[in-house]
């Protein structure tokens, strides 16, 4: 029986090679199809794998606290626009427990100006440890020290985008920049970190005093931003933090928060869902074609029921079952599909590859979209063969024995 089976391998292939054009344009269906599922799921996963780098540049494991809430509708302050967040509330949240660093952060844009080069970018009054929870490096120069943030001095650390368009390509280290009329001695600039979500590079690090005090003349802060060493302990970090400040904004039982709460990880979770999400669609979209390679195989195993019913008319006649002939067409229509799933696959894993060199898309090669369609294109060569199969099957020995 095995030999059997061997030489219907053997055929099926024969018939592959001598009718080289018939055979390519079977095959193209599932070829596409193939070649599609794996790269369009490569792009797929490339954009859940930036997603993910660009949320975990922000800083992971972390809790942002903002002053507003926007959960019911109608018409209210946008988060971040309010005042109910003060100095003293980060002070308070800052001696929560299982809380690794906790950053006070106010923002906003002015116009720097440099000698006659001016440029308008974001200022972020900060501590030093929000550079840390935020995984922000100076590249060259240093961080301000205790006693300029206790000093309130009027010192800088900007970022490279900045640094271009100000300086070009002198080192700005030491030089002085006007913002808001007022002079700032540049200390230093910041490693650079790329665009995520938006420029990254494009900022002004200032110790929140100097921002806070003298340049806003404000009490309250935009942010507080948290990290814990372990993401499982956010969860019990947000409910802390929500009872502090419902505690401490004399919050009734039944109203609203005054504050927002957003952690990084269920943004994470959210957008990996999203992704999936879209990566399974475009995967989908893609098996389509392998359907459309299927009615091909059954066109062209039809079209060779045809050609060869004398040739099975003489099988049936020397004994061949039933079983024997549906075998027989099975096999040469799961060899077409597998010929054309092996060539799909190697373009498809080509295409992924060439695809991040000739434009910014990033892509991520699995196994599972590999094998998932290689696996499927068999499956649709078994299935579209299927009734191919059972026609030459079901012919009469003496009518096939005297077709022309």
């Amino acid at each position: 029986m095995t030999n059997i089976y061997f030489e219907s391998v053997l055929m099926a292939w024969g018939s592959i090679v001598s009718n080289k054009m018939r055979s390519l344009l079977t095959m193209l269906g599932i070829i596409i199809g193939v070649a599609a599922v794996i790269a369009l799921m490569s792009i797929g996963y490339g954009v859940q794998y930036q997603i993910e780098s660009n949320i975990s540049s922000l800083g992971s494991n972390t809790i942002t606290v903002t002053p507003g809430t926007g959960r019911k509708p109608g018409v209210r302050p946008a988060a971040g626009s309010m005042q109910t967040l003060t100095y003293k509330d980060y002070l308070a949240i800052k001696n929560l427990p299982n809380i690794n660093f906790a950053a006070p952060l106010v923002n906003t844009s002015y116009l720097i100006v440099n000698g006659n080069k001016n440029w308008t970018t974001r200022i972020y009054g900060c501590t030093r440890d929000y550079a840390t929870l935020s995984s922000l490096d100076v590249a060259e120069g240093r961080f301000w020290t205790e006693k300029e943030y206790n000093n309130r001095s009027r010192v800088c650390v900007i970022g490279k985008t900045v640094a271009t368009n100000l300086f070009g390509d002198e080192s700005p280290v030491g030089q002085k920049v006007r913002i808001h009329g007022d002079p700032f001695t540049v200390i230093g600039v910041l490693d650079e970190k790329g665009y995520s979500f938006m420029d990254q590079d494009d900022r002004i690090l200032i110790p929140f005093t100097t921002v806070q005090e003298r340049m806003l003349h404000i009490t309250y802060v935009n942010n507080v931003v948290i990290s814990a060493d372990n993401a499982d302990d956010l969860t019990q970090i947000e409910s802390d933090v929500t009872n502090l400040l419902r505690t401490r904004h004399r919050i009734q039982a039944g109203k609203e928060d005054d504050f927002s709460i957003q952690n990084s990880q269920e943004i994470m979770e959210t957008m990996k869902s999203t992704t999936q999400t879209l990566t399974i669609f475009l995967g989908s979209i893609a098996a389509i074609s392998l359907l459309v390679g299927g009615i091909g195989i059954m066109n062209i195993m039809l079209v060779s029921v045809t050609e060869r019913t004398r040739e099975i008319g003489i099988r049936k006649a020397l004994g061949a079952t039933y079983s024997m002939i549906v075998v027989q067409f099975l096999i040469e229509s799961v060899t077409v599909s597998v010929a054309g799933g092996l060539i799909g696959v190697l373009l498809g894993i080509g295409i992924s590859k060439v695809i991040p060199h000739v434009s910014t898309l990033t892509t991520v090669l699995s196994v599972t979209p590999i094998l998932g369609s290689f696996l499927f294109s068999v499956f649709i060569g078994l299935v579209f063969g299927l009734y191919p199969a059972q026609k030459a099957a079901k012919l009469n020995p003496i009518d096939a024995l005297h077709y022309e």
